[in-house]
Parts: structure tokens; sequence; C-alpha cells
């Protein structure tokens, strides 16, 4: 027989079941918020949304989410009031602190905020990774060299992702830090980017960072349309894309919540609905990370009433406070808890809703978005199961321009030869034929690919389009464009950015720059002494003074040698060697030429005299005269009936045979160039020849494009320029393009016209054709043919260009009215014909030298006549 309980033992048993079992109604719930933040405003919306049993109820404290000391404080002190899980935001300086607490307390910290890689499974993590499906896009994009710019707080384990792809698959990847980058340094950033021609960018940072990058790359009227943007943003449906979209940049990026999904739309509305006395919301629209927190807060209750539907003890006893302890005391129920979240499964306003042991988001799917010119459209999605999944549609052109070909489009143009011009009968025709031109036969060519029906009317102002300064209206054919006057400008229409905010422009059909004009000058005459060109003028001294050095060294290298003299004994020498030909002994030492020895000198010779008569004489080729002769004939090529016989002699021969080899090689090929080629001495070379000197004045069109470029330009070399053309007096800026080629035409070289290159080289081909281009072109931009914002023919037309661009169309159009056409024939015509022939003129200097010879010879015959008859006439009277 079991012994019976007493009654107070049976009581406090019953007590301790009932407590045992029992499941509190109010579960406290922690919040960690930066002051006035969305995720704040969100999660007290959210637990007004969930009032069933168990009623979350919020402890929140305000906090620097930066500042360790007060989100260790805050935790504690909440820790302390016995909260059941904390959910709130954290930065990269707080999240290790918070991990600790929660890994060792056992207290659930559900987050918003940046995932980071961790185990931690009481950190549950709201916000996927982005790892995949970036990677995934970047796959599918087939980018190998690109730009990302990244926050420290989320990009660093991105970063390194990407550096460990890169490494196997040979990207080339610049990596730049937001963090340490000021607005001055970010605007340089993206002058070198352009400089680089880096257009393919990821950009990886919080939405409101990321926003204000968008707005300040805009804020530059940068020409985007070669950029390509890839957001590393879980919520591209909160950015604001107003400006930039008008720059026409490529810009793609993930979308985490279905903003289209019924479910998603009634939440919103009731958040635009909801009124709090606590809350001062300013009613917007919930961004991505506000839809984060409301899941959050979902997956609390979720939790909780499964908990309590299994009757699990979680109640907080005996260990609230212990926040500090060392060693902490975990709170026991913790586990539990986070086994519940970790089991949660539900579809919440970021898809579906699901953790893995790590505390991982898993199981979701992010969509893929691109801003179109309509706006932010879908093209794709990405999920663990399938990867990447293109879904864009893109309705064929025939589709779109479908029920439009009956109608007659009016083209807008303006004369501008060779572009638009009337022609010559014009009056005997009408409609389009009475034009022709470069852009006629273009609207012709685009009218026949799109399969449409035009009528060409010329611009009413005369003008190409620009903004009144004072009514803000549009003239010339972009206002026709913008009011509904016309359906196609083709004309010579530069692509600017203020431009293409109010009207769509194809593919350029034509590239240019600005050019310098200036006035062609004269080829120079050759002169008569030409042939001396191909070598400088201290080349020749050289020459002159190595020829007079090399014989006087071969004289005396000849007279010291033994191996010079030779014996004489024949009596008939002949007369008409040089008289400097010695005949006489070998010298025995250097005193016997030298030229002053004594009188007792003089004395012994005569008295040996006779003895010298009985020995043989001794003869030396190389007198100063024949060694002046050898060198002469071995510098012509001709060489000389002499030669040294001695080794120093010969080293002495040798080398100036070498120098003169390698002379006259050089000589001879430089000379045909000199000779044959009529030479045009331009003064200027391109813009920094104009810009270092102030003989030759330089302007521009009074008000063009050319003369804003100028003026904003902030190029060293372009501000001189504009800084002279400003000051100058007279004014060097002309109204229109023919003024400025009749002032270059007609200041006789002291005037250049900088204008556009493709109008620069059709002038240079008209009559009198006295004019030219110098330098290559300034700057690049280019003709687009332009249709009114969203028009349907934007699409077909640009088709159309690229087609004719790539089947050359363009290219002999601009051949047919540039050069076919021009008047003074072809650029590169007739340089041929100048340099296969010599003029009389480029020789006549080889003929006067030979003519100077010929008379110098003659005049040196008569003289040595006349001395030679004077010597015999004195021999003959002494003889008598």
């Amino acid at each position: 027989m079991r012994p019976r309980l007493p009654p107070v033992s049976l009581l406090l048993l019953l007590l301790g079941l009932c407590s045992g079992t029992s499941f509190p109604s109010n579960i406290n719930i922690g919040g960690l918020f930066p002051t006035g933040s969305h995720e704040y405003e969100v999660f007290r919306f959210a637990l007004a949304q969930h009032q069933d049993v168990p009623k979350l109820v919020p402890q929140v404290d305000m906090v620097d989410t930066g500042s360790s000391f007060a989100m260790t404080y805050a935790f504690c002190s909440q820790f302390s009031k016995g909260v059941y899980a904390i959910m709130g935001l954290y930065d990269r300086r707080t999240v290790n602190m918070l991990m600790s607490f929660c890994g060792s307390l056992h207290v659930c910290f559900v987050t918003p905020s940046f995932p980071v890689q961790t185990n931690n499974q009481f950190v549950l993590q709201l916000r996927p990774e982005l790892q995949e499906p970036l990677m995934a896009l970047l796959e599918q994009l087939d980018w190998t060299r690109f730009v990302y710019m990244y926050s420290a707080d989320s990009g660093l384990s991105v970063l390194q992702r990407i550096l460990d792809t890169a490494a196997e698959r040979t990207w080339q990847v610049t990596s730049v830090n937001l963090d340490a980058l000021t607005e001055a340094a970010f605007v340089k950033l993206l002058t070198d980017l352009d400089f680089k021609k880096e257009f393919q960018v990821i950009v990886d940072c919080e939405l409101e960072r990321l926003n204000s990058i968008l707005n300040l790359i805009a804020a530059q009227k940068r020409n985007l349309k070669n950029y390509y943007f890839v957001l590393a943003n879980q919520g591209f449906m909160d950015l604001n894309f107003t400006e930039i979209q008008k720059l026409g940049p490529n810009v793609t990026g993930f979308q985490l919540v279905n903003w289209s999904d019924p479910a998603v739309e009634k939440i919103n509305q009731d958040w635009l609905d909801f009124d709090s006395k606590d809350l001062k919301l300013s009613r917007r629209s919930l961004r991505y990370t506000g839809a984060l927190t409301y899941d959050g807060v979902s997956a609390m209750a979720t939790a909780f009433h499964n908990l309590r539907r299994q009757r699990i003890d979680i109640s907080r006893r005996g260990n609230a406070g212990e926040c500090l302890a060392n060693p902490p005391a975990p709170w026991g129920q913790g586990i539990d808890i986070q086994r519940a979240l970790q089991q949660v499964r539900l579809e919440g306003l970021t898809g579906h809703v699901q953790f893995d042991e790590r505390g991982h988001r898993t199981n979701y799917t992010l969509s893929v978005m691109e801003l179109s010119h309509t706006g932010p459209r879908k093209i794709g999605y990405w999920n663990e199961r399938r990867g990447y999944v293109n879904t864009a549609i893109y309705r064929p052109v025939v589709e779109e321009f479908y029920g439009l070909q009956n109608r007659t489009y009016v083209v807008t143009t303006i004369l501008e030869a060779p572009y638009m011009m009337l022609k010559k009968n014009h009056e005997q025709f009408v409609g389009n034929e009475r034009y022709e031109g470069y852009c006629a036969e273009l609207a012709a060519e685009i009218a026949k690919h799109v399969g449409f029906n035009y009528r060409l009317e010329l611009v009413g102002d005369g003008k190409y389009g620009a903004r009144d300064a004072e009514t803000k209206l549009w003239n010339g054919m972009v206002g026709e464009l913008v009011y509904g006057k016309a359906d196609v400008a083709v004309a010579p229409l530069t692509i600017t950015l203020v431009r293409e905010q109010v009207i769509d422009f194809t593919k350029p059909f034509m590239s240019l720059g600005i050019s310098i004009m200036i006035k062609k000058p004269t080829k120079s005459k050759p002169g008569v002494f030409s042939f001396l060109d191909p070598l400088a003028y201290e080349i020749w001294m050289c020459i002159v003074f190595a020829y007079i050095g090399v014989s006087v060294v071969l004289f005396l290298v000849s007279r010291f040698s033994p191996y010079e003299w030779q014996g004489d004994d024949s009596d008939d020498e002949d007369e008409n060697l040089p008289s400097s030909a010695s005949r006489r002994a070998p010298p025995t030492s250097y005193s016997e030429f030298a030229p002053g020895y004594s009188q007792t000198q003089a004395q012994n010779q005569n008295q040996n005299q006779q003895k010298e008569k009985e020995t043989p004489e001794y003869t030396n080729d190389f007198g100063i005269f024949n060694s002046l002769w050898f060198s002469l004939g071995a510098f012509m090529q001709q060489g000389c009936d002499i030669s040294p016989r001695s080794l120093s002699g010969r080293i002495v021969g040798g080398v100036w045979w070498f120098f003169t080899l390698i002379i006259i090689s050089s000589y001879t090929a430089n000379l045909a160039a000199f000779l044959t080629v009529e030479r045009m001495v331009s003064p200027i070379e391109g813009s920094e020849d104009l810009a270092k000197q102030t003989e030759i004045s330089y302007g521009t069109l009074d008000g063009g494009s050319t003369k804003e470029f100028f003026r904003r330009s902030k190029i060293a070399v372009f501000e001189k320029m504009w800084s002279y053309m400003r000051s100058t007096d007279p004014s060097v800026f002309v109204r229109n393009t023919d003024e400025g080629v009749i002032r270059v035409r007609k200041s006789k070289g002291k005037y250049a016209y900088l204008l556009e290159s493709s109008m620069n080289e059709y002038i240079e081909q008209r009559k009198p054709c006295d004019t030219m281009k110098v330098g290559g072109n300034l700057d690049s931009k280019g003709y687009g043919v332009a249709t009114p914002k969203g028009s349907p023919l934007r699409i077909p037309v640009n088709l159309a260009v690229l087609k004719l661009n790539e089947q050359a169309v363009l290219d002999k159009l601009k051949n047919k009215w540039w050069y076919d056409k021009g008047e003074c024939g072809h650029k590169d015509s007739g340089r041929k014909d100048k340099t296969s022939a010599l003029s009389l003129s480029n020789v006549a200097g080889v003929f006067y030298i030979l003519i100077g010879g010929l008379g110098l010879a003659m005049l040196v015959a008569l003289v040595e006549f006349c001395y030679k008859s004077r010597i015999e006439s004195r021999r003959m009277k002494v003889s008598r």
C-alpha cells in the first residue's frame, strides 16, 4: 500500500505541475534600433498587426548601433528585463559583440541587417546572402573586366568571393572602398573610369548610400550610355532612378520583395494607413529592409505560437540579470526558442522565410531587374535550385511598329551642305525630289529599311535646337520633335545630354569632333642646292674637316714610313707627275725635311753634293697634293692610280673608305626623299601649337557647341585657348561657318577656325581648295537621327541605322558627297605623280657645280700655261 502524501505536499506538487505547463500570455520582445529608423517604425507596425495569443510586447531601446558600449548596455538591460528574443540592427563595429553575447547567453537575435559569415545559430539573419546570385549574374553577363565598389559593412565577404573567382578565371577586377571616398574623390574616380574606359561597374552598399551615389553620378551630367551598372542590393525598386535614367546607362540589380503580389500590396496599404501616437510616419511605402523586419516579427509570432501549442516551458526564472556574469550563465530555455525559430516556414513579404542550422536564410528567390526607358522591369530570377533563369521577353520591332506604316511621317531637316541641299533645278521638282545630299539619301535608306512613307520639311527657324534661357522652350528641329510638329529629324544633329533628355537619338550615323582649319600653306620650292639637304650643315662641315685631316695624316705617315719610299733608276721620268713628288734618298732623320736648318748643314750639303749625285734617287708618291687627291677619289667612290704601300698608310686608307661608305650610303638614302617630295610647311600641327603662340589667332562659331566645349572644358590646353579667345580684340568668333571660312581664306595664314571635322573635310574639297585640316580631333561626338520621346519609330529607325553602318552604306554616302563630288580631287589623289619625277629645280645646283668646275679647270689651265711659258722663256734666255 502506497504512503499517502500530506496535504501540503500534494498542494505544492499541483502548483509545480501547473507552473511547469503554463505558457505566458505576453512575450517580451526586445528591440535595438537607431533613432527614427525605418525598421523601428515597421517593427511597431508589425507588432500591432500580430495581436494573437501569445501577445508580443516590445521592449525597445533607441541606441547608436555603431557604439559597442551603448549596444552592450542596451542588450544587458533588455536581458535583465526578461525578454525572450531581440530584434534589431548592427553594423560591423558591433556585430561581433552581439554574436558573443547571443552565443554565451543563448538569446536569439533576429536582424534585417546585412548578412555575415558566422555559424552562431542564435543570430537569425533575415536578409539573404548575395554572393551566389551576384556570381550567377556575372556569369550571365560574361564580364571579365569590371570595377567593384563596395562598403566595408556588407561588401567584404562578396569582395573575397569575387577575388577568389577572379584568380581562377583571370578576371581583371578593380576594387574601390566607398567608405574611404569623399564626394570630390568620387567625382575624380568617375573621370578616371572615363579615361580608362572602365564602363562595367558593380556597386555594393546599403540603400541610402546607393541612392546618394546614383544622384552624385547623375549630377555630373555625363554621357552614361556606355556604362553598365550592377547594383548589389536587394531593393532595386526602392531606388530613385529619376535623374540617372535621363543619362541612359544600363542598370541591373536584384529585388527581394514582389510588390505586385496582392498580399504584399495589402500589407503595404495597411502600412500607409497605419497611425500611432508614438510614431511620426512620413507616409512612404515600405522598403525592402522594412519588409524584412515585418517578416522577422511574423517569424517570431509563429515560433512562439508553436511553442505555446507544444506546451514548452520558456519562463524566465532564476538567472535573469546575469548578463555580465563571469563565466556567463546561459538561459536554459533559449535553445528551445532558437529551435522554434529555425523550424519556422512561412510566406512573407520577402518570399519564403526559412533558416538553416547556421541561422541564414535558405530556399529564397531573388528577382533580377533592369532599368528600361519606361522604368524598372523584371528580366529574370535566381534561386538555389535552378540558379539564374532569364525571363526577359522583348517584343519584336515589327509588332511594336505594326499598323503605323500607312501614315506619312514628317521628317524635319535643315539646309546644310553637303547634308541637305536644294537641287540646282529644284523648281522643276516637287516633294522630296527637290533635295539632295547625304541626309536626303540617308532618310531614303532608312525609310526603305523600316518601311514607311515620309515627307521632308525644312525647319521653320533654320536652327538645330536649343532651349531658350527665358521661356525655357525649345527651338529648331529639337523643338519640332518635342512639340509634335515632326516625327523624325534627319540632319547633322549632334547628340548631347540636354537634347537626349527631351528626345531620343539613334546610334550615331557619323562620328566627328572639333578640328582646326587653316589656310593651306604654299608648297616650299626646292632650292638650287637642295641636293645638300639630306645632310645637315654641321655634317657637311665635319666631312670637309675630316677630308683635310685624313689627307694630312696620310701625308705624314707616308713621310715617316720607309716602305713608302722607292728607288728610281730611270732618267726618263714622266715630267707630268706632280711637282711635289720627291726624288731623293729616304730620310735618315727628321732634320732632313725640317723647315729650317743651320748654315753649317747647308755647307755640308754643298760639300756632299757631288757624293749624293752618285747615290740613287728615292721617290714618295704621297706628297700633300697626291694625299688630297687620294682622299678625294676615295670619298667620290672613284678610286685613284696610287695607293699606300705601308701598313700605317693602308690603315688610314681603310678607315677613310669605311667612313665614306657609311656617309655616302646615308646620303643616297635620304637624297631620294628630299629630291622627290614637295613638302608643305604647316605653321601649326595641332591644338598645342595654337595654344603656345599668339601670331596666329583662332576662334569658333559664336554661340555654337564648339564654343560651349571650350567654355566648359577643364583641360589645361583648352582652358588656355578659351582664355585667349574670349579676351582677344577684335573678336575671333564668327556668326556662321561661311564667315569663318572666308576669314581663314583672307587672313593669309594668320587665322585658324575651329569647327566640326566633317564640315572641315568637306570645305577642304571645295574650290579654291586653299584650306586644310591639321591635327587630330579635339573631342569626340556623333550625329544621330532623332525621334520624340517614346516614339514607336525609335527602335526600328535605330536598327536601320545600325544595319546601314554594317553594310558600309554610310561610308559610301560620305565618300560620294565629300570626295567623289569634291572639286579638288580625292585627298590622296595625285600624290604618286608628284613624287615620281624630278624637275630641273631639284637638281639645278648639280649643273651649276659642273659648269663652275669646268670653268675653274679652264682658268687653272690658262694660269699653268702662262706660268710654264714664263719659266721656259727665262730658261731659254739663260741658256743663250
